[in-house]
């Protein structure tokens, strides 16, 4: 099923950001929960979740617990966390009146059922802010709309990124599997342009980020490595900008986004410009 970018819009993008900071808090107990059951790799990905449109959820890898596979997510449009095994959820725990403490309690409970290690206790390598409750109940009752367009942004940019990566098939090494960070809460695919891993291998970064420090927004990114020359930039694609602080790559905001005409196919117009303009000026 194609994602309706029609439905896009019912709440502003800079009106996620209250939704975003307790969606990418709640995240961090499935990505705790793999970091527990799964064999570490350099990278970090075995925490990293893919996002599973048919619960419209973010995922972790595959767990083996007993009696087979399950995977644990969050999804956004209630603010839920969920054990799935296939097309079925087995259970699930809404944050909304209960605090975050709870939700690891209640998440250990079925870890355990399934023959799992805890996610209690477990320390990721990286530091949030603040958890927004302040350790008291989550209060979500006036975020409902802003929870379902937070998670129709991670639906409609997952299928335009899986769109992009099909079409570099057979591009070689090419892009890697979309996967959404629990650290930096933004999902995208490295396009690795040359088979070593140093740092002067020349690689694409294509995702969207629903917001951070840079932007108050969901937003699209393009990031070429090395980076560009900042002095002579080339001109992008409509919307497009060059975001050079913190930062390099081409820059789409969800406001943006939002005013294209068919957003879907020129969201997609979008990232393929600013890739091959990226990949050109890197030689590659």
């Amino acid at each position: 099923m194609r994602f309706d970018w029609s439905k896009m819009g019912r709440m502003p993008p800079a009106a996620l950001v209250a939704a975003r900071n307790f969606a990418h808090h709640a995240a961090q107990w499935p990505a705790k929960a793999a970091h527990a059951n799964l064999s570490a790799v350099p990278d970090d990905s075995h925490t990293a979740f893919t996002w599973d449109a048919s619960h419209a959820a973010l995922v972790s890898r595959m767990l083996q617990a007993k009696g087979g596979g399950v995977r644990v997510g969050i999804r956004m449009t209630r603010l839920e966390l969920i054990v799935t095994s296939g097309d079925s959820v087995l259970d699930a725990f809404q944050f909304d009146g209960k605090t975050d403490a709870a939700a690891g309690a209640w998440l250990d409970s079925k870890l355990h059922a399934l023959g799992l290690k805890p996610a209690g206790g477990v320390k990721l390598p990286y530091d949030l802010s603040a958890h927004p409750t302040g350790g008291r109940t989550h209060e979500l009752g006036m975020l409902g709309r802003e929870l379902g367009e937070l998670s129709r942004w991670f639906g409609g940019a997952a299928e335009v990124l899986e769109e992009f990566a099909g079409r570099l098939a057979g591009l070689r090494p090419g892009p890697g599997p979309l996967l959404c960070w629990p650290h930096h809460f933004d999902l995208a695919t490295l396009v690795r342009l040359d088979a070593g891993a140093g740092e002067s291998a020349r690689s694409v970064g294509v995702g969207v980020s629903p917001g951070d420090e840079f932007y108050a927004q969901p937003y699209v990114y393009v990031s070429p490595w090395p980076r560009l020359d900042g002095g002579n930039l080339p001109a992008l694609p409509p919307p497009g900008h060059w975001h050079t602080e913190g930062f390099f790559g081409a820059v789409a905001t969800g406001e943006e986004i939002l005013a294209m005409k068919d957003r879907g196919k020129a969201l997609l117009a979008f990232i393929t410009g600013a890739f091959e303009i990226g990949r050109a000026r890197l030689g590659a």
